[in-house]
């Protein structure tokens, strides 16, 4: 990078948000820069030999149901730039103490058949949504106001809005939908008996049936790679390495989009903000944090539950009682002792995971923010509840703990994987209603001489957390009418 350079836009971070971003406006022919702090890109999509030589682990993110739903990543010919999904047999398996498991297969009905009683209101709950997946697609990915397609989402809000567990136990009699529910319904990372908790069981539970839950092969970096090369063919550079402090560090640029949090917005330029908007970044809330483990195994995880073998992702959790017990303790600052664990087997279906014979497994579970108590305990006697003799196949661990995936990754503020709590009113202030990725900066602020507007690109802007790139398309788009406008006040003068 040129320090003396000047650029139409920076961006600062190189998620896949803050690639998205770079690459929707390097494509209206903008010349972009990415600054990247860390030594390789990629924020929540890495991947590393974190145990054994030849074992490769994701280090954050690693199944990708948003991914292979996101309007842009579609608009994109990721395959051109090496990257390739791999899906399951089965998107998601959920066992329980009896030998048994529910089963998210790809078809609606193929899943229902398997949830004796409840077979035909799993069918009429999901079914509808399936149907009306391209409609509700365009909604889903965007901001929720104004509403978009509001026919279709005021029948999808309608349930939605409700808690997870009310609505499990008021649509489903038996054990099995019931767990295989809220265990979809517990990525809100919120108590299951809290409004719009709902919304995540559904669309998690959408996309598996519309579009599946794979991973990328040889691991999540594959993704961020994809997008660097996709940008750097059209012009765009990435400078790793490169930690900003202060926006007075930025080259000179007419607009700045920053893929970072609220917290580290206010300490990269805080002082520019105006005071109202300013104490809404202050009140912006994070969630829970996670407490991550990934294993090299000498073999596969030997699941008493078959059928969890077919499936990426296996909800450790048991029943619906379970769950939300251990989500509102996590929630009260608490830790359960039998954790809600989600836990990914990529090694199984993708075969450049480990070396031959061998296989990887990568799981955490939910903690109070900024905890600093070691879970591995308690999350290996979850996996080994369900699943026997597993600690006898463990080559080697690796750990981390709120903390350290804050250190490797600075977005995740206290462990927060999803860019703030996703509870009902910072889903619509995420970090305000109107307007979420305009930060309203004086545009005379000057970046070195130039006249600049700035944008929140990050995942604490709609549609929130996941790998999708959503937020950084929205924020470039936001970005793009400025910059014409730009553009045209120019050539009037």
């Amino acid at each position: 990078m040129n320090q003396a350079s000047s650029y139409d836009a920076v961006v600062v971070g190189s998620g896949p948000n803050g690639l998205a971003a770079a690459i929707t406006l390097a494509q209206k022919g903008h010349s972009v820069l990415v600054l990247e702090a860390e030594d390789t890109i990629g924020g929540g999509t890495r991947s590393a030999e974190l145990t054994l030589p030849g074992f490769v682990h994701d280090i954050c993110s690693a199944i990708h149901p948003a991914a292979v739903a996101s309007p842009f990543f579609a608009s994109i010919p990721l395959a051109d730039f090496g990257v390739e999904w791999v899906h399951a047999p089965a998107p998601l398996a959920h066992p329980f103490d009896d030998g048994t498991a529910a089963v998210l297969e790809r078809g609606v009905e193929a899943t229902a058949v398997k949830l004796t009683p409840d077979a035909r209101e799993y069918s009429e709950l999901m079914g509808p949504l399936v149907t009306e997946y391209d409609t509700l697609l365009g909604a889903l990915f965007r901001p929720l106001f104004p509403p978009r397609q509001p026919l279709a989402m005021a029948r999808f809000g309608l349930r939605a809005l409700r808690s997870a567990r009310s609505l499990a136990e008021a649509w489903f009699d038996g054990e099995h939908a019931r767990g295989l529910f809220g265990g979809l319904a517990a990525h809100a990372i919120l108590p299951l008996e809290r409004p719009v908790t709902a919304s995540f069981g559904l669309t998690l539970g959408l996309f598996g049936h519309a579009v599946g839950w794979p991973m990328a092969r040889g691991g999540s970096q594959k993704i961020a790679d994809g997008l660097a090369s996709c940008l750097k063919s059209l012009g765009g550079e990435i400078a790793t390495s490169h930690r900003v402090n202060s926006v007075s560090e930025l080259p000179s640029a007419r607009a700045v989009l920053f893929d970072v949090t609220p917290r580290q917005l206010l300490k990269l330029g805080g002082d520019r903000l105006p005071p109202g908007y300013r104490r809404k970044v202050e009140r912006f809330r994070y969630g829970p944090g996670v407490f991550k483990v990934d294993w090299a195994l000498d073999g596969p995880i030997p699941w008493q539950a078959h059928e969890c073998a077919r499936a990426g992702t296996v909800h450790l959790g048991g029943t619906l009682p379970e769950i939300a017990a251990g989500e509102k303790m996590v929630a009260r600052g608490e830790h359960p002792e039998r954790p809600f664990v989600l836990l990914a087997q990529q090694s199984l279906f993708d075969t450049t995971r480990a070396p031959q014979g061998k296989h990887t497994a990568w799981a955490y579970c939910h903690v109070p923010n900024g905890s600093s108590v070691d879970m591995l305990e308690r999350i290996e006697r979850q996996v080994e509840r369900f699943a026997p003799g597993f600690r006898e196949r463990v080559l080697a661990r690796h750990v981390m703990s709120p903390a350290q995936l804050e250190q490797h990754n600075a977005n995740l503020i206290g462990g927060d994987i999803t860019g703030g709590s996703n509870d009902i009113w910072q889903l619509l202030m995420r970090p305000r209603l109107l307007a979420p990725y305009s930060i309203p900066v004086d545009r005379r602020f000057a970046v070195r001489g130039a006249r600049c507007a700035w944008y929140l690109c990050s995942a604490s802007t709609p549609p929130g957390g996941g790998v999708h790139g959503m937020c950084g398309y929205h924020a470039a788009k936001a970005a793009l009418s400025f910059l014409r406008e730009e553009g045209r006040g120019k050539r009037e003068e």
